[in-house]
């Protein structure tokens, strides 16, 4: 079972990270990119309203905003900090709207927007079939969500090099893409098709490692984490149990699993159910895995 996230915590990482957010995100750019790459899907359909829901410095709201100069952009993020970077984004060519709002409690009109975007978000959310049935709430019949959140083998060489220090969680566990399937399916999407990559970066330490994610924003949310700090011992045995990894090249790889999806909002008069009876699950076999060294 995947500890609770504190989401005030979460807040206020990212809200800390919006300054240096842009020039330490380098996956998150690439990932973002891939998951845009999806909205082909729509083919010639022009959308009137799109939201992109944890849409951080606003990049991918900006390239929406270029490809449909016509439509409603939304960004939406819930820390603050996020959005007044966003706006360097959202020149008087390509402007879009920015509102602070969680992805839990969209603050939008059911059947609203014809797509939702939303990279790199999902996984410091609790619920996600709650959060896929607000999502089916504000889409309109046909409406297209594109997504993308961290999977389980994401940091998995920290995680094991922490666990070897003491027994207290430093690193956020994420679901794996058969749970993400099931999420999107009880909450009534059709015709959902997954897909994942797993990335390797590499870095000179496990130090650099760690200022990168508090430089995104991506420090351990759990509930259950230490909420004192962690002692230089602690993080001498970590350092040391991830030295065994370190590649010929001299750096230390980490892993970073991500999960892409895009599925449909059924026709109207279909029920939303934030709680389906019948579960579908998605095999992982059946889902090809690309992997990518970065």
């Amino acid at each position: 079972m995947t500890a609770s996230f504190d989401s005030q915590h979460v807040r206020r990482a990212f809200s800390r990270a919006a300054s240096s957010y842009d020039a330490a995100a380098a996956l998150q750019r690439e990932v973002e990119k891939r998951l845009l790459e999806s909205l082909d899907y729509l083919e010639s359909r022009q959308p009137e309203v799109v939201l992109d829901v944890g849409s951080g410095t606003g990049h991918a709201s900006a390239a929406m905003k270029k490809r449909w100069p016509k439509a409603q952009v939304i960004a939406l993020d819930m820390a603050e900090p996020m959005l007044r970077e966003a706006k360097k984004q959202a020149g008087w060519w390509k402007p879009f709207t920015r509102v602070c709002g969680d992805a839990q409690a969209l603050p939008l009109r059911d059947q609203s927007v014809d797509v939702i975007y939303s990279n790199l978000c999902l996984q410091w959310v609790e619920d996600l079939p709650a959060v896929f049935a607000g999502f089916r709430r504000v889409l309109k019949p046909g409406g297209l969500l594109v997504c993308s959140t961290f999977g389980p083998e994401t940091l998995i060489e920290l995680r094991d090099a922490f666990a070897s220090a003491d027994d207290t969680s430093h690193v956020s566990r994420f679901p794996p893409i058969a749970q993400f399937g099931d999420a999107l399916m009880m909450s009534g999407f059709r015709d959902p098709v997954l897909d994942r990559d797993l990335f390797t970066l590499t870095y000179p330490d496990m130090d650099a490692l760690m200022r990168e994610l508090r430089a995104i924003g991506a420090t351990n949310a759990r509930q259950d984490r230490r909420h004192t700090l962690t002692g230089r011992g602690r993080f001498a045995a970590a350092r040391a149990a991830y030295e065994p990894l370190r590649r010929d090249d001299g750096t230390l790889p980490s892993s970073w699993e991500v999960i892409y999806a895009h599925a449909w909002a059924p026709d109207a008069g279909a029920p939303i159910r934030e709680r389906g009876q019948d579960v579908a699950s998605v095999p992982v076999s059946a889902i090809p895995i690309r992997r990518k060294t970065t």
